[in-house]
């Protein structure tokens, strides 16, 4: 695990010769790859959400491919189509650009829901059917969806069945005075994508997957998962808390955060570190408290705040 833990480490070091400043987002992405989970990028356009998705691609040597999603995208164009061939006299399928490793679902929600609802089975199943036919995706399959918040116009809300596939949902921001500023150094002659390296192969990833999913979660934590997701049930301000789904989530990717971290168990804390990402979305708020400007990550983090954090066995060996 050591070997592994370094090679990430020099993958997030690799990425930030194109993303300035954003580690714990880079963190994050990655985490949600080694936990087999997909990422909904949500911020203004410009901050680089393209950008890293694309390095994160060139640094594990993955097929990539963009989809840019609009009002008039077919699920055809999404996941492949059958088209007769009349040579042949048969039907030959073409491969959607959701068969590749990793995918960028470019402004999701300015597509139909129908549309929308192509990638439902690949980002749940890891699979796509056409025309009855059920064809698995390459493994290691990773989706990073960018939204822009601000803008509604001739968009098309995502239905929370869809929010609840991606593993997290994460927000850019701007970066700061000096990060700016290395930003228009880097790019003054050429951009750094052009030059990245890869780092490590998809065979190392699914490596990782398989060891990540090995990382032991002691039953103190366990149970501080599913008191944070009672406390969605029952809090004040949310009209519909976390599914299931949402628990098992939260195991998946903190396990997939200790590997990162070099330790072959779950804390307390990287739980507490991941539930705003990894629940905020999985909730809905009560319509009133838009006049307040309160958002599901505030209220995860007001949750994971009064409850006693427990201490695992396996730590208390440590």
């Amino acid at each position: 695990m050591e070997k592994q833990h370094s090679v990430l480490h020099n993958v997030i070091e690799n990425i930030e010769r194109v993303v300035v400043g954003k580690r714990e987002e880079i963190e994050l992405s990655l985490t949600a790859l080694l936990a087999k989970g997909h990422v909904l990028l949500e911020d203004v356009p410009g901050v680089g959400k393209t950008m890293m998705v694309r390095a994160i691609a060139r640094s594990i040597g993955a097929d990539f491919k963009r989809i840019q999603f609009t009002p008039d995208l077919l699920p055809s164009d999404v996941s492949g189509v059958s088209i007769y061939n009349q040579k042949t006299q048969s039907f030959e399928f073409r491969a959607g650009p959701v068969m590749s490793n990793v995918v960028l679902a470019d402004e999701i929600n300015r597509t139909s829901p129908k549309t929308q609802s192509a990638l439902l089975e690949a980002l749940e199943e890891g699979s796509v059917t056409i025309d009855g036919q059920t064809r698995k995706l390459e493994e290691p399959f990773f989706v990073m969806a960018t939204q822009n918040p601000i803008e509604y116009g001739g968009t098309y809300p995502l239905p929370e069945a869809q929010l609840d596939r991606f593993l997290f949902k994460l927000k850019m921001g701007y970066p700061s005075y000096e990060e700016e500023l290395d930003v228009l150094n880097r790019v003054e002659q050429k951009h750094p994508i052009e030059e990245l390296a890869e780092v490590l192969s998809l065979t190392d990833i699914l490596e990782m997957q398989k060891n990540t999913a090995g990382v032991y979660v002691d039953d103190a934590v366990k149970q501080y998962i599913i008191s944070i997701v009672n406390e969605t049930r029952t809090h004040r301000d949310v009209q519909l808390g976390v599914s299931p789904r949402g628990s098992i989530a939260l195991m998946k990717a903190s396990q997939a955060y200790a590997f990162l971290q070099g330790r072959e168990y779950v804390i307390p804390d990287d739980v507490k570190h991941l539930s705003p990402v990894t629940l905020s979305h999985r909730i809905i708020l009560r319509s009133d408290l838009q006049m307040v400007e309160k958002d599901g990550e505030d209220v995860i983090r007001e949750i994971v705040s009064t409850l006693r954090v427990p201490l695992s066995n396996k730590e208390a060996v440590q």
